[in-house]
């Protein structure tokens, strides 16, 4: 088959994740990094007609003027998270790559992540659907320069407060809030219909609302694209996912589950503002109840401690009953380079958005669920079966 080359649009460009993305990207290109971590390298995955490495191009929206090379190097100073080396010997790349960085919007994304926007970008005034052309014909013209046969648009931007306004189910009536001047859409949705309406593809890789809302899924299959989302699933919720069918297999009744996270990356700073972390907690702690079928006691704190820097540590108490009602416990800890962990899933993501983009396939793309810890479309929350999922949807595509 002709090779294509594909774009890989990343909102929030500068960001730990979208870094270590790129640092990981240019060097599976170069041949300088195994594949350890990603999933489309697994024999499974072998014969499917996914994008070559060599052959995605690289580019943004970013509220920060930071350049990479700096986001890189504060990786390499956060706990060693990135090769130093690596780093030094891909700076000319990430130049070009920050080349092709555009301004993004912080339209509802709330004060804490407004603050981190530069001036220039907190003086922008422009109506939401402004907005969506401007960052339309950013995707137009990055594909126009770069001579793209496809583009796929990435959300690994911070996470915004929770959407509490109810919003209208037909994507004719949501399209009309666009006009008011209190439009409640954030900038995850306004960035979500900026790529479906343009046809392109769109990962929500956040918390935040992004293409959550129904009518963005009839505007995807409208417009004959797909999405999939989100909050991807890295690190103590893959953990649950994986850990919670074993208690129900076992029929050990667990009577409460209590998680604590701290980090000190950016993430965590903005996670940090209580409106903010609200969005994130919800999506950490629902998977229990569809697991086991009734609902423990659970709590879930997340908490920044900038000294930890990029390196996510994770303590979980379990507490379960046995046979002849014995209490028993459960407990681990999970320490893991949280930009390095999702680093690689967003380029399986990519790969896997657009070979099912190229088959046809349109809305949501229930298939990944494997990836999220809120699958849109998807009830089923055992990480073994949503992975099954996955490989069935692979055999399919190869056959």
């Amino acid at each position: 088959m002709a090779r294509r080359k594909l774009g890989l649009w990343l909102i929030g460009a500068k960001g730990g994740v979208a870094t270590a993305a790129t640092v990981g990207l240019l060097a599976l290109k170069k041949g300088w990094t195994g594949t350890c971590g990603l999933v489309t390298a697994l024999p499974a995955f072998q014969g499917l007609d996914l994008v070559d490495w060599s052959d995605l191009v690289l580019g943004g929206h970013d509220i920060r003027s930071v350049t990479l090379y700096e986001s890189a190097q504060q990786l390499v100073r956060n706990n060693h998270a990135l090769d130093g080396d690596l780093v030094a010997r891909l700076k000319p790349d990430l130049d070009r790559v920050d080349g092709q960085t555009r301004v993004g919007t912080i339209q509802n994304v709330g004060p804490t992540i407004e603050g981190l926007a530069d001036h220039s970008v907190r003086k922008l005034r422009e109506s939401p659907k402004a907005a969506i052309e401007r960052l339309k014909e950013d995707f137009r013209d990055f594909c126009r320069r770069q001579h793209l046969d496809g583009l796929v648009v990435v959300n690994v931007a911070s996470t915004e407060p929770p959407l509490e306004t109810p919003l209208p189910h037909r994507w004719k009536d949501l399209a009309r809030l666009l006009d008011r001047k209190r439009c409640p859409l954030p900038a995850s949705t306004l960035y979500a219909i900026a790529a479906l309406e343009s046809g392109f593809p769109y990962i929500n890789f956040t918390p935040s609302t992004g293409a959550t809302p129904p009518a963005l899924d009839e505007l995807a299959i409208e417009r004959g694209t797909c999405h999939a989302g989100r909050d991807g699933k890295t690190g103590e919720t893959l953990l649950k996912s994986v850990l919670a069918p074993m208690f129900a297999a076992r029929n050990l009744r667990v009577m409460s589950w209590v998680g604590h996270n701290i980090f000190g990356n950016l993430d965590g700073k903005v996670l940090d503002d209580p409106a903010n972390k609200q969005a994130k907690v919800r999506s950490k702690d629902r998977l229990l109840h569809q697991i086991l079928g009734y609902s423990p006691q659970t709590l879930v704190t997340i908490e920044f401690i900038e000294s930890l820097g990029d390196w996510k540590t994770a303590w979980d108490h379990v507490h379960f009953q046995g046979f002849l009602g014995t209490p028993m416990v459960l407990q681990f800890t999970w320490q893991g380079c949280d930009s390095l962990l999702a680093a690689p899933l967003v380029l399986d993501l990519v790969r896997l958005t657009d070979l099912a983009a190229r088959r046809g396939e349109r809305g949501t793309l229930t298939f990944l669920a494997s990836f999220f810890k809120s699958p849109l479309g998807v009830e089923q929350h055992d990480f073994i079966r949503q992975f099954q999922m996955l490989e069935a949807w692979a055999g399919q595509a190869r056959a």
